[in-house]
């Protein structure tokens, strides 16, 4: 299994240099997340690679999001980072109903890359090994239908899919209203089955306990059956990565 792997490595190595672009500097467990997520098939995880490089280059051309780049998203006040889940995973809480759709759409994808990167650089030691994950918890209690955003949670999940690649854990769902059942089902379409998977819609007291045990009660909110703050994303201090960026 172990020499599969290693020659599966070797050979998407070269077929990222095909393509005209390098592998160099990534570690293999980045790598090997972007093999998992096309089925171990070298060809398809190279392109998916470089597909990455080049969006990254693009979205993020100085290695972070700053603050000053997204100030409509930030002034919601609508995700919150609580900490690491009893297996390590950093928590990433959205409660929907302080979202409304983007008019700026740039800002938004903007936004989405920003939460993604500063929850996976929540989990870095001082340096990204590359297999780190999250776990997704979006809250739809007090919805209206002013905050349906269709849109915005299939850019959230495509990013997941297309440029965090086997990055989600786990994305719990609470509170869903009848309302959303249909916005869930359109959204549900673009979705790959594996990332499909991953996603959890608490619907009952044992799903709820379930939900509580999984995430962990030191750094689950109050709000949530837990004992911690709500702590926004914006206010979390991070230290600086040792490379500079996120892979």
């Amino acid at each position: 299994m172990e020499q599969q792997r290693d020659l599966a490595l070797t050979q998407m190595r070269k077929s990222v240099e095909k393509l005209g672009s390098s592998a160099e500097g990534y570690s293999d467990h980045t790598l090997i997340r972007f093999l998992v997520a096309r089925s171990m098939e070298v060809e398809k995880a190279a392109k998916m690679f470089v597909q990455w490089q080049k969006w990254r280059s693009a979205m993020v051309p100085n290695g972070f999001i700053s603050d000053s780049e997204i100030p409509d998203e930030l002034e919601a006040r609508k995700i919150f980072l609580q900490g690491l889940s009893g297996d390590k995973f950093p928590i990433m809480i959205v409660q929907t109903n302080r979202h409304f759709p983007a008019k700026d759409q740039i800002q938004f994808k903007k936004f989405v890359t920003y939460m993604l990167d500063k929850t996976v650089a929540s989990a870095f030691k001082g340096r990204e090994v590359g297999n780190e994950k999250l776990i997704g918890i979006i809250d739809l209690q007090n919805i209206s239908y002013k905050n349906i955003d269709a849109r915005g949670l299939i850019t959230g999940f495509q990013f997941l899919q297309n440029y965090y690649p086997e990055r989600l854990a786990k994305c719990y769902i609470l509170h869903m209203p009848w309302f959303f059942v249909s916005v869930w089902k359109l959204v549900s379409r673009f979705l790959e089955k594996a990332t499909l998977e991953k996603i959890v819609i608490v619907t009952n007291e044992d799903e709820r306990r379930e939900f509580i045990r999984e995430v962990g009660e030191e750094v689950l909110p109050e709000l949530y059956g837990g004992k911690a703050k709500l702590v926004a994303i914006q206010d979390v201090e991070l230290p600086p990565l040792q490379n500079g960026s996120i892979n």
